[in-house]
């Protein structure tokens, strides 16, 4: 049972702002665990994704990432467009990553 929990504990799915797509970034991304995603950056998982699929990804999709990676670390669950006026200040700023489609 304990095994089951910790199990449950460790799903992505789990996670409130994680749906089917998040899910099937994450496994294009190699990222299977909480445990894992609480080491990850949403920058670097942001460009990664654009990198890797060879596509610029609507910005909301950091958020998400954020957002995810935020309940990974500290188990506190805030709705992904929380992180939306910091990306977007960020962005105004210049300080957002720049990906281009390849």
């Amino acid at each position: 049972m304990a095994r089951t929990l910790h199990a449950e504990r460790e799903s992505l799915a789990h996670l409130r702002n994680v749906g089917k797509a998040a899910l099937a970034d994450f496994k294009l991304l190699g990222i299977s665990t909480v445990s894992e995603l609480a080491t990850k950056d949403a920058d670097a998982l942001y460009v990664q994704l654009c990198r890797v699929t060879r596509q610029r990804h609507d910005p909301c999709v950091h958020d998400v990432f954020a957002a995810a990676i935020h309940q990974a670390k500290t188990g506190e669950a805030v709705n992904w467009w929380a992180y939306t006026p910091a990306r977007k200040a960020r962005q105004a700023a210049g300080l957002f990553p720049n990906v281009h489609a390849s």
